[in-house]
């Protein structure tokens, strides 16, 4: 599978897109709606080591999830949160209201989507073709929130939501991303606030300003 020739990819300079909008963002093609009222049960108890912890712990752990510095200060800033429902909510305005500088650095900070273990060549293949083509034409690595498939629909989903997206110009492509990203991040957090003692980092490089 390749990509040349067929999506008429312009050159890298883009125009920079306004401050995100909170709401009637587009989906993928196959995408349910993200399932926000399925995270783990809310507990004050569970959410006390964060709110406690010092600041630049938690704005290590928090750029794990987003790399927007914004973001994470903004999140730290306004500890203690009540209950996870109120922290994700929070984590959601915050991730609505990145300015296109923020959502340019959250998106300098994200990875290539790995495929499961197994992947045949071709699959590689396929996806880095997929992914060249994208970069070329936005400029910035495709992200996409996988939360909602098994990892034996990634590989689909990835190269689906690629060929998709292809389609956008970049300003409908950056709100597209965005709203990804804010997936992402709340399904991090979720799996951050599970883990025991990511607030106790210690000996780790000082957090920038």
């Amino acid at each position: 599978m390749t990509f040349t020739g067929r999506h008429g990819i312009p050159s890298t300079s883009h125009r920079r897109g306004p401050t995100l909008p909170s709401h009637r963002l587009p989906r993928l093609p196959g995408q349910v709606a993200p399932p926000e009222q399925k995270n783990a049960p809310s507990s004050p108890a569970r959410l006390e080591p964060f709110n406690s912890a010092p600041a630049d712990s938690v704005v290590r752990a928090l750029l794990t999830c987003c790399r927007s510095l914004r973001w994470a200060h903004r999140l730290a800033d306004h500890r203690p949160y009540p209950d996870l429902d109120a922290f994700l909510a929070a984590a959601d305005e915050a991730a609505y209201d990145l300015t296109p500088a923020d959502l340019t650095e959250a998106l300098a900070g994200e990875s290539l989507t790995l495929l499961p273990d197994g992947a045949y060549s071709a699959a590689h293949t396929a996806l880095s073709a997929a992914h060249a083509a994208y970069e070329s034409r936005f400029g910035h690595v495709f992200v996409i929130c996988l939360d909602d498939f098994s990892p034996e629909e990634s590989l689909d989903q990835v190269l689906a939501g690629i060929r998709s997206r292809l389609t956008h110009d970049p300003e409908e492509e950056r709100l597209v991303a965005a709203e990804e990203l804010r997936r992402l991040a709340r399904g991090r957090l979720t799996r951050l606030l599970g883990n025991e003692g990511p607030w106790a980092v210690r000996n780790s490089p000082n957090v920038p300003d």
